[in-house]
């Protein structure tokens, strides 16, 4: 009886969350059925019920194929380069659009920077032809000017890696300011008085005030994106991908693409998929348990 008078009594609120919830439960969690294909030798014609069930084979079959390897380190690289180079630029950028005291300038500087968020993976890879192409690129064409060779950007095994962390740094790193310059408002400006009554200046004022007051959502940022570790854009890299940086290229999700779309090979790419989403959700538990143990919220 209590929790049919709690509900006529928020019915509205109820009502409020009702979309939400709707479209978490039909298009994340009723979907999660389609795992079960994983273990199945999937046929359309069949359907779920009468596909005949293969146990662990396909996992199998993708541990013991010889581009694994290849492909898991791929991707790690690629993850771990995003994180290292990336995820701090956000958090860099926002401090500094804090600082100025020139709200205007503030938000022009802001508008400028976020532009490039909207624009698709399609338009950033042209700009990166137009811009590093061998034969007609901007860039080597102003080598030539200097006596210099062309250099191949683009056909370069050696800095794919490297181009693909620049790419994502120029496209997401003025979006990503939104969230830290908002924890930054939050900050009690009584906290910045009192540093400088102490003699602080702004560097000292950044790293024992602002730092400390978005440390909480930092760590809950860097939390979520080492979720997401397996998950390297498959846009991007598809977009760049040639012959020449096959090897340093093929991520989970171009393999994916070949198996799962080109070859119909539903059952094993959803297999993969599976082990993708268990790296990510241990990925998770384990961020948030070392989380914990130094004294941050985490994320549960």
């Amino acid at each position: 009886m209590k929790v049919v008078t709690g509900i006529r009594k928020d019915l509205f609120l109820y009502a409020l969350i009702l979309p939400g919830f709707l479209y978490f439960l039909l298009f994340k969690y009723v979907p999660m059925w389609g795992i079960v294909i994983s273990f199945q030798e999937y046929s359309p014609y069949l359907g779920f019920w009468q596909s005949p069930w293969v146990g662990f084979e396909h996992f199998a079959t993708l541990f013991n194929n010889p581009d694994f390897l290849i492909i898991f380190r791929n991707t790690m690289v690629i993850s771990m380069m995003n994180i290292v180079f990336y995820f701090p630029m956000p958090i860099l950028v926002a401090l500094m659009l804090n600082e100025l005291r020139l709200k205007r300038f503030q938000r022009v500087i802001q508008s400028v920077i976020y532009l490039p968020h909207f624009l698709s993976w399609v338009i950033i890879s042209g700009i990166t032809f137009l811009l590093l192409s061998q034969s007609g690129g901007i860039v080597n064409k102003l080598l030539v000017e200097f006596g210099r060779e062309p250099y191949n950007f683009l056909t370069n095994p050696g800095i794919f890696w490297q181009l693909l962390t620049a790419q994502s740094i120029w496209k997401e790193t003025g979006w990503g300011t939104i969230i830290f310059l908002a924890a930054m408002a939050g900050i009690d400006p009584q906290l910045h008085e009192a540093a400088r009554i102490d003699g602080a200046g702004r560097l000292r004022q950044i790293w024992h005030v602002t730092l400390p007051g978005i440390r909480n959502v930092i760590v809950t940022l860097l939390i979520l994106r080492l979720g997401s570790i397996m998950d390297v854009g498959f846009e991007q890299v598809f977009l760049m991908m040639n012959s020449a940086v096959t090897d340093v290229a093929d991520v989970f999700e171009t393999y994916v693409y070949r198996n799962g779309i080109q070859q119909g090979q539903f059952s094993y790419s959803t297999a993969v998929g599976l082990f993708k989403s268990v790296i990510g959700l241990l990925m998770v538990i384990g961020a948030n348990k070392l989380a914990k143990r130094y004294g941050e919220e985490g994320l549960y």
